[in-house]
């Protein structure tokens, strides 16, 4: 449906508050120099994912993520034609390593994130709008997780169940989602309160209607901010524990393996401290602008969602 308004012909949706909400949103997302940076360096690197394949074709297809080398010749070898950022340890190909890499980064922060805020959010709300017993069983678990150090446990919980990648993710799985529920219940303890809950309730809506329709959608926001934050982090934690030994098996296209294959060259002979630069600054950079693209997304997004900064 039209209506002319100062002969402007303005469509009846662009009226709808929460178009008007997101639209004062992407506004506010594209003039902060913070969420445009960030962003961009995420689409960099999405890029280089997506065309993994081209940039770096895989010698065995059947195992893309399996770093090709020539020999096992313990000094690396500098940036050439054929290797554009060098060797590292038994000539393990940088290039290769670090583009393929990039989906190892993703797959680890998308998975174990949606992991985490799936299992967070779910246990978070039953706890914040049930109350009673079952908040009081449930946060006193939360409690026993947050009061362990995190990269501790994770250690502990791979060295566990073995050393591998999808292991790693399990950890942090495990020793993440604590956070999350702490968050959303908080957020539920106050909305399920709020009249428009009590509405719904007195109107013969169910427990779940009420919770993933009228809850939720109002709750989700520091959580989603946080996850932003996240994926990030635990792409560093999960190089961190791989350069520890913790992760994928030698060779695999993974930032903090390739860090860790490094490790006995990070600072080179007597008289040529730079002399073996590449191997592990190459990596190290990988992961600093991932990490940083992802932090400044998420503080942007903070600034944009946050109702107290929202509309300064």
């Amino acid at each position: 449906m039209f209506f002319i308004k100062k002969r402007r012909i303005v469509l009846d949706f662009e009226e709808h508050p929460r178009l008007k909400e997101f639209s004062f949103s992407f506004k506010r997302f594209i003039k902060n120099p913070l969420s445009v940076t960030g962003f961009s360096i995420i689409f960099i690197f999405f890029l280089i994912a997506v065309f993994a394949p081209v940039l770096a074709p895989p010698k065995w297809p059947h195992e893309p993520f399996r770093i090709p080398h020539q020999g096992f010749a313990m000094i690396p070898k500098p940036p050439s034609p054929e290797h554009p950022f060098g060797t590292t340890t038994k000539q393990y190909d940088i290039f290769y390593g670090v583009i393929w890499g990039t989906r190892t980064a993703f797959r680890i922060g998308f998975m174990v994130v949606g992991s985490i805020l799936i299992i967070g959010v779910t246990v978070g709300s039953i706890s914040g709008y049930f109350g009673g017993v079952i908040d009081e069983i449930i946060m006193r678990i939360v409690d026993i997780f947050m009061s362990l150090p995190t990269l501790i446990l994770a250690m502990a919980i791979v060295t566990a169940l073995g050393r591998s990648l999808d292991n790693i993710m399990k950890s942090l799985i495990i020793v993440g989602w604590p956070i999350y529920a702490r968050t959303i219940r908080g957020s539920v303890l106050t909305l399920r309160e709020e009249d428009f809950v009590k509405a719904a309730r007195a109107l013969g809506a169910s427990h779940f209607k009420i919770i993933f329709k009228h809850i939720l959608p109002n709750a989700i926001y520091p959580v989603l901010i946080l996850a932003s934050l996240d994926i990030g982090s635990m792409v560093l934690t999960a190089a961190a524990l791989s350069f520890l030994g913790l992760g994928a098996p030698e060779g695999y296209a993974d930032w903090g393996q390739m860090v860790s294959l490094a490790r006995n060259y990070i600072v080179g002979p007597p008289g040529q401290p730079l002399l073996y630069w590449y191997v592990v600054t190459i990596p190290g950079l990988f992961i600093l602008f991932f990490v940083l693209g992802w932090n400044l997304l998420g503080d942007a997004l903070r600034d944009i969602f946050d109702p107290k900064q929202r509309r300064r």
